[in-house]
């Protein structure tokens, strides 16, 4: 049980750190096709949230389940709310100088 909490530790750290790392190389030019490409991915994930609360069995699995079913929601929400505010500030149809 020990190891295994250990492992899980592990792969947690490992990914925050290579996702910091790849994330802060990206140019700023990409983030937004990026971001709004990967708002599906984001869907996914909070669709494998929802199935493993269904699949839970004890109070702290609940728990957990509970929390990456909301912290899921917020990054779709979140990841869509920011590309459509990104993209309206290259919309030319409600530019001042724009032609009608």
């Amino acid at each position: 049980m020990t190891a295994d909490i250990w492992t899980a530790l592990f792969i947690a750290i490992l990914a925050a750190f290579v996702g910091y790392e790849v994330i802060s190389r990206v140019p700023v030019l990409l983030h937004t096709p990026l971001m709004s490409g990967s708002n599906f991915i984001h869907g996914i994930v909070l669709v494998g949230a929802i199935v493993a609360l269904g699949l839970s069995t004890d109070d702290i699995e609940r728990g957990i389940g509970l929390v990456a079913v909301i912290m899921g929601a917020m990054n779709v929400t979140g990841g869509y709310v920011v590309t459509e505010r990104i993209l309206a500030m290259f919309d030319r149809s409600k530019s001042k100088g724009g032609s009608k």
